[in-house]
């Protein structure tokens, strides 16, 4: 995968995923434009990959706004002459049950990972319009916004909401052979530790410095940072020009895509229309014979499964 003349812009890329990202971006052959909040992680960003013989340049700024979006656009053409791959990884957590979630929270979370992907996809997709030689945009979900998960109304809204921008901007910027593809990543970092079910094997794991468990990496598809990196250099390589409109998930050993809603079997038919009291009745036979699940299920050790 030899990203070589190709320049590319992660977000929140300072530390965790966004960092993993642009490192392997870098090592691939791609320019790369950190972005953070905190200016001494996105240094410290470029100065590692800079180190390792690769070409950075930071933007310190908040994503979520238009001058943000064009700012870091304009970075990548200013320092490397064009702007091929734009990854929205910036995200926050401001986790609450709904009864207990602010305004505050529910805007700051869907500020940041919703309307700073839109941002920074409709100023790299101007951009790559222009330059007529189409592009990469490659948006960061996550299985809760497939899933949903307790206490994150706003990040599973804000997830599920990227998944739907990358299928419509699929379509859009066909003819312009710019790609739209969701990566669902799995991996231990600052934002999965905050999750009940994965914290402990993430402390154990940095207590004892051993691996993760190979249980957890195939079975979960849960890993590191640098497990996940691969498929955003994938997506952003020649490699992948016919892949777009879709969810994939990457996570330790694990690689899969994720469906899109579709309407589920079997559907039954009434006659002129439904009443609420037919609709009752044929509910558990019918299309309620196999509700879906929800939630992310718990980790399951390979002495507790069936």
């Amino acid at each position: 995968m030899d990203l070589s003349g190709k320049s590319a812009v992660v977000t929140g890329s300072g530390r965790g995923l966004g960092l993993a990202y642009a490192e392997a971006l870098a090592a691939a052959g791609a320019s790369v434009v950190i972005n953070d909040v905190d200016a001494a992680a996105a240094e410290a960003a470029v100065k590692k990959i800079t180190d390792a013989g690769g070409s950075a340049v930071a933007v310190v700024a908040p994503v979520g706004d238009t001058a943000t979006a064009n700012s870091l656009v304009e970075t990548a053409v200013d320092a490397f002459g064009r702007l091929d791959v734009m990854v929205t990884n910036a995200g926050i957590l401001r986790d609450r049950v709904l009864w207990k979630m602010s305004d505050d929270d529910f805007d700051a979370v869907v500020d940041v990972h919703l309307r700073g992907t839109f941002t920074c996809a409709r100023a790299a997709a101007v951009r790559m319009r222009e330059q007529g030689t189409g592009g990469r945009l490659i948006l960061v979900s996550s299985p809760a916004g497939q899933r949903g998960n307790f206490g994150q109304t706003n990040y599973a809204a804000a997830k599920a909401g990227i998944v739907a921008m990358a299928r419509t901007w699929a379509l859009e910027l066909a003819r312009a052979r710019i790609t739209a593809n969701a990566v669902v990543p799995v991996a231990a970092t600052e934002m999965t530790r905050t999750i009940p079910a994965f914290a402990p094997l993430i402390e154990e794991a940095e207590k004892t410095g051993e691996p993760l468990p190979g249980w957890l990496r195939r079975d979960e598809g849960f890993g590191t940072a640098q497990d996940a990196a691969p498929l955003v250099v994938y997506l952003a390589s020649d490699a992948a020009s016919e892949v777009t409109g879709q969810a994939i998930g990457i996570g330790g050993d694990k690689l899969t895509l994720w469906t899109h809603p579709q309407e589920k079997a079997p559907a039954v038919y009434a006659d002129g229309g439904w009443d609420a009291d037919s609709i009752a009745e044929a509910w558990a036979a019918g299309p309620g014979s196999q509700p879906e699940t929800y939630g992310i299920p718990a980790p399951r050790p390979p002495e507790e499964r069936g």
